[in-house]
């Protein structure tokens, strides 16, 4: 294991509850209730093979697990495969990492990436962990990537009252790379751009590619208005506005969580250019 594996174990079992994540904000709450709705939306009939890669505690596993789907977790980090191996219903899980899945190829109707590619700070490990994914998923059949916008710190900090001229600064810094400062309370990380996800799908091999934006573009409104008496008038306008905008190019940069979905290619067309 390298030391930015490490660094991200270390963070996720001694720093941070992963499983309560979801569940403590209007920008999570958003990011939960459309994840779901998409992979619903996403998926084949159960009983679907499905690889779910980085998946934590295994919220989504779980889910699609009382589904129907015959669902195995991979995560880099042990406590989070203990959390979705004890849970109800229990998942299938191991430890790995995206970049070296231990799986045979074509063996999945789906592949989920809901959290690998933005702590591969390399494009070429991100790479990496796409061409996995493509490599285990059978052809014809589904991967999902999600990712961090580019501008979600910024304007999170900035609907929160949080926005100093220190992070006005790292904002610009962001534009530039896409790589997070190492001093945050975060892992080192990758911000994408939207277009910079569909090129890296298309890369490893994915076509049909759709990027969406998770939250939509009032997930601020809903941040700024959760202690008021308006917090649950604004979350729903929030969310109906997001499934309205979700793959609306002009408007997907705007939500704090990207989601690209492609199929694997069947026939002579299917390639990665990373194996």
């Amino acid at each position: 294991m390298d030391q930015h594996s490490r660094d991200i174990v270390e963070h996720y079992t001694l720093r941070y509850r992963e499983d309560a994540r979801l569940d403590s904000r209007p920008q999570a709450r958003l990011e939960r209730t459309r994840t779901r709705e998409l992979l619903r939306e996403l998926l084949p009939p159960a009983p679907a093979r499905v690889l779910d890669v980085g998946g934590g505690p295994g919220v989504y596993a779980r889910m699609l697990a009382a589904a129907g789907h015959r669902v195995r977790l991979v995560d880099l980090v042990p406590g989070h495969v203990a959390q979705a191996a004890g849970g109800q219903p229990p998942v299938d899980a191991v430890v790995a990492d995206a970049r070296a899945l231990p799986e045979e190829d074509d063996h999945y109707d789906v592949t989920l990436l809901l959290g690998p590619l933005y702590h591969l700070v390399r494009g070429e490990d991100r790479l990496k962990a796409l061409g996995e994914a493509v490599r285990v998923t059978r052809p014809g059949g589904r991967v999902v990537a999600a990712a961090i916008s580019r501008f979600a710190g910024p304007i999170d900090f900035a609907a929160t009252g949080r926005l100093t001229g220190e992070a006005v600064q790292e904002a610009r810094a962001l534009l530039t790379n896409g790589v997070n400062d190492p001093r945050s309370n975060f892992t080192p990380a990758y911000f994408h751009r939207a277009e910079e996800l569909l090129d890296e799908c298309r890369v490893a091999g994915l076509t049909d590619v759709v990027v969406h934006g998770l939250e939509g573009p009032a997930w601020t409104a809903a941040e700024a208005a959760a202690n008021g008496p308006l917090a649950e008038v604004v979350f729903s306008g929030a969310l109906d506005l997001a499934r309205v905008y979700t793959s609306e190019p002009a408007l997907i940069a705007a939500s704090a969580h990207l989601l690209a979905t492609g199929l694997v290619p069947t026939g002579g067309g299917r390639q990665s250019a990373v194996r």
